[in-house]
């Protein structure tokens, strides 16, 4: 009886203690969505005199210019005008990422698409707040689809300052191999005014985390796979293998087709450890 009840005690306490956890839970779901609501308010008020601004110290500044070459096939820079669509197509621009919402947004899709540029859009709450990582993911690839074709991609917000750098900046990091300090430092030397929010470079720490422990995690590209399969036709011991068992060989030197058949025919041989001659032809060495 005494267990039982003991028993019962502790139950209460677990519950107590879930209970505790989902209500703290609920109000920091609570903090964020009165935050979020806040801020959204304010961005909305301050839009176009902010707007107004950048464009009057765009006229009189000569450095505080509108959009900045970070890299070949990449401009960064404020949100753009309808005028300016012409202008970015002279400049080979062939997409733009959007990180604005719906009220910042100056030029329609259906104007990129009539002058040939794609147009992506992730909307992302000013001052504060960052784009997910899968948006950040998406927005990478879409720079790097461009950029492999020859076509600039050029990425805005309203000012060219937080939500488009932490795009750009995931960029560097993914494609130009960057820690995200060097490429925060990069892009600074082409765009003095970058500031990043406490949650924007947050998101391209963790973006950079994640990309090293995939890479950490993952085969390397340069590697092949011999099969039981694969070896079949060589003196080897071969029929000591049980199953088809993957082995993962180092590439070598992309040559000619026949050095990269010797190249897995020696690889296969090591495997195997066979060290005697190898009789007959070569076997289609299909995993070069």
């Amino acid at each position: 009886m005494k267990i039982e009840e003991l028993d019962d005690v502790d139950t209460d306490r677990e519950s107590e203690d879930v209970y505790a956890v989902k209500q703290k839970q609920l109000q920091v779901v609570r903090v964020d969505g009165a935050k979020r609501v806040l801020v959204g308010a304010g961005a909305r008020i301050l839009f176009y005199p902010t707007l107004l601004y950048n464009v009057f110290r765009n006229k009189i500044q000569s450095e505080f210019r509108w959009w900045d070459e970070v890299d070949q096939f990449l401009l960064l820079g404020a949100v753009p005008f309808p005028k300016d669509v012409r202008r970015l197509k002279q400049l080979g621009v062939g997409g733009v990422i959007t990180l604005n919402e719906p009220f910042e947004t100056l030029v329609s899709t259906s104007l990129y698409h009539a002058h040939g540029i794609d147009h992506l859009v992730i909307p992302t709450r000013d001052y504060l707040f960052a784009p997910s990582i899968s948006d950040i993911s998406r927005a990478v690839d879409f720079i790097h689809r461009n950029a492999s074709c020859g076509r600039t991609t050029y990425v805005h917000c309203k000012a060219g300052r937080g939500r488009s750098t932490t795009i750009v900046l995931c960029y560097l990091v993914k494609h130009k191999q960057m820690s995200p300090a060097d490429a925060l430092e990069y892009v600074r030397s082409r765009r003095p005014r970058v500031l990043l929010a406490p949650k924007q470079w947050k998101a391209v720490v963790e973006y950079s985390r994640r990309r090293q422990a995939a890479t950490t995690h993952s085969p390397s590209a340069d590697a092949v796979m011999i099969t039981k399969a694969d070896l079949e036709g060589y003196h080897s011991t071969v029929d000591d293998i049980t199953g088809k068992e993957l082995v993962l060989v180092p590439r070598m030197v992309r040559a000619s087709p026949m050095m990269a058949r010797l190249s897995c025919l020696f690889a296969s041989l090591k495997v195997s450890g066979v060290s005697g001659p190898v009789s007959g032809r070569l076997p289609e060495a299909r995993a070069c």
